[in-house]
């Protein structure tokens, strides 16, 4: 597809074809070297861990045609700690912080013109992810692996953009169990989220809001993303053994500070959304999605955050502030972006 017949304000969140993805294999006890292509299939055995043991990880970060034509990516270093965090989770070889460095780069700046310019609201989604290749039966990690970066020029996760969307509570499924792989980003924590999601999109709601697997009484995840809110001046997030750590959480919980909030991550009882002024559900995918209420399935009730359906004004300012990092607006006073020459 060529780029300029993009409607890059009308994309929406989903895999548009791009020029080239790359790729390194590890073998004999080492990574090779990096590979571009245009292939977009991979060649598996029939009998490789990564159809039968789940040895498949991945992660999604962006980049963004800034204010001064620039192209940055945002926090490249933190999402290659964390797929080296979910290899080591899931006994497959982390990929080196410096190839992976080198080979996002790389897709990205082979892919340039389908970064969406400033101003078009879109971004180009990079998606790195690792496969066990080996093939064998019985359960056991890979000796050899493929890690693969391609790209893909996205619009907004949720089709509503930066407006308020509402949640629902259903008990009825797990996303992740405490201490299980949700702290890792693995395919099949999304596969556990499928049916979920499913109900809730039925029934009208944008994500399930999920509760914590053992008791059922603290907020743990937000469907694909992690949850905020704001309660007495002060951004509360859930502290769990179950959620993936966002990059992006990470970054609007020190903007908070910027903004001189206190912070706390800790366990947020399901009542106190009756106490909150603002939440929002975060991530690399939907940045910030203001919630406007949360519907509690199994028992009828339903916590009203925005009364006017007008998004918040600290949610704005945080979605406001990464925004304007991202895009060369504001200074990048704690260096994360990548700007590419």
């Amino acid at each position: 597809m060529a780029s300029n017949e993009l409607d890059w304000a009308g994309l929406a969140f989903g895999y548009v074809p791009t020029d080239y993805n790359v790729r390194c294999s590890f073998r004999d006890g080492a990574w090779g070297p990096i590979e571009e292509t245009t292939d977009v299939t991979i060649p598996v055995h029939i009998a490789a861990t990564c159809l039968h043991y789940g040895q498949e990880i991945f992660e999604g970060l962006k980049a963004f045609r800034g204010k001064d034509g620039k192209i940055r990516i945002f926090r490249l270093e933190e999402n290659a700690r964390r797929i080296a965090d979910s290899a080591r989770g899931l006994l497959m070889e982390p990929v080196p912080e410096e190839l992976f460095r080198e080979m996002v780069i790389r897709a990205v700046k082979l892919n340039e013109r389908f970064v969406p310019p400033y101003g078009s609201g879109a971004s180009l989604y990079i998606r790195p992810l690792e496969i066990g290749m080996t093939a064998q039966v019985g359960v056991k990690s890979a000796k050899e692996y493929t890690f693969i970066v391609f790209v893909s020029p996205v619009g907004p996760y949720f089709k509503e953009g930066f407006k308020p969307t509402n949640l629902c509570i259903t008990r009825e499924f797990d996303r992740a169990a405490p201490k299980g792989t949700g702290r890792w980003k693995v395919g099949g924590n999304y596969a556990a989220s499928l049916q979920a999601g499913a109900k809730a999109h039925a029934l009208g709601y944008s994500a399930v809001l999920y509760l914590d697997p053992r008791e059922k009484k603290y907020i743990d995840e937000c469907g694909p993303a992690n949850f905020f809110a704001i309660k007495d001046g002060k951004y509360i997030t859930p502290a769990s053994e179950s959620i993936l750590p966002s990059i992006t959480n990470k970054s609007f919980m020190q903007l908070a500070r910027d903004m001189g909030m206190e912070v706390e991550q800790r366990h947020i009882e399901l009542e106190e959304l009756e106490t909150v002024s603002e939440a929002a559900a975060c991530g690399t995918a939907a940045v910030a999605s203001p919630v406007g209420e949360v519907h509690d399935l199994d028992t009828g009730h339903k916590y009203v955050i925005l009364p006017d359906g007008q998004v918040g004004p600290v949610v704005t300012e945080l979605y406001n502030r990464l925004r304007g990092i991202q895009l060369g607006e504001l200074p990048d006073v704690y260096g994360w972006n990548t700007v590419l020459d």
